[in-house]
């Protein structure tokens, strides 16, 4: 009688853990990697110019062109820029934020930032859309390179002067990096933490000037707590691409 009862509550202990093994995941999170398909540790760890094989879900796109598609994208464990891929301008309109894709390229890096380049995709089944990681705290850390690419937060962050206008004012952005573009050209402004100012943009092929950031980033005043979300991009050092900027809570 009591070897029964124990076969009983051994039952029951399996049947309660597979209920729970799919608890707290969001949708996507559960799938598995197909053979040949790196973890996103292994692509970390794979030398520069070698080819890598990833699966990932889109999450934004800035451009096509050519054929040509750049993307950003994003797994549950990490994120991957992947520039000028083979895409026709067909496929390109199947590529809404979630979407699956398997992505076999060549890892490279420009000034800084860790891309895929020479790559071709194949549509999967599959949907996943993170959600913005709040990296404010690790601004100015070594350890802020490690979440690259991926879909970030900046909270409460102060708006300081970007440079100056003709007339030696201060202002709280620019157009281009130097100040020498116009409407349309990607915008750059400074933010503030803790004594520390940082150079963020908005990318005019991702977010164009129609763009509700980029008419925020423009109203804008020198001194403006404000909360942001973007890609944690890299060149020659941190330099988000934002596609969020609000009023801090």
């Amino acid at each position: 009688m009591k070897k029964i009862t124990s076969l009983l509550f051994v039952f029951a202990l399996v049947i309660a853990c597979a209920g729970c093994s799919g608890s707290g995941k969001s949708s996507g999170d559960t799938d598995k990697k197909s053979e040949g398909v790196m973890t996103y540790a292994e692509y970390v760890a794979a030398p520069l110019d070698s080819q890598v094989v990833v699966e990932t879900y889109v999450q934004a796109k800035q451009s096509w062109w050519e054929d040509k598609a750049t993307v950003y994208s994003q797994d549950k464990d990490g994120a991957y820029f992947l520039y000028n891929m083979a895409c026709s301008e067909e496929d390109y309109e199947k590529l809404t934020p979630g979407t699956k894709i398997k992505v076999t390229g060549y890892k490279a890096e420009w000034s800084g930032e860790t891309e895929i380049i020479d790559a071709s995709f194949e549509i999967q089944d599959g949907n996943y859309v993170a959600k913005a990681e709040d990296v404010t705290s690790l601004l100015g850390s070594d350890d802020l390179i490690n979440h690259q690419n991926k879909f970030v937060a900046f909270k409460g962050m102060t708006v300081e002067a970007a440079g100056q206008d003709e007339n030696g004012n201060d202002v709280a952005f620019l157009y281009s990096w130097d100040g020498s573009g116009q409407e349309g050209d990607d915008l750059y402004f400074n933010v503030s933490l803790d004594g520390s100012t940082y150079n963020f943009t908005v990318e005019s092929y991702l977010c164009d000037s129609s763009t509700e950031v980029y008419n925020a980033v423009k109203s804008l005043k020198i001194g403006d707590k404000i909360d942001m979300e973007g890609f944690l991009y890299w060149y020659e050092g941190v330099n988000p691409h934002i596609t969020s900027v609000k009023a801090a809570k």
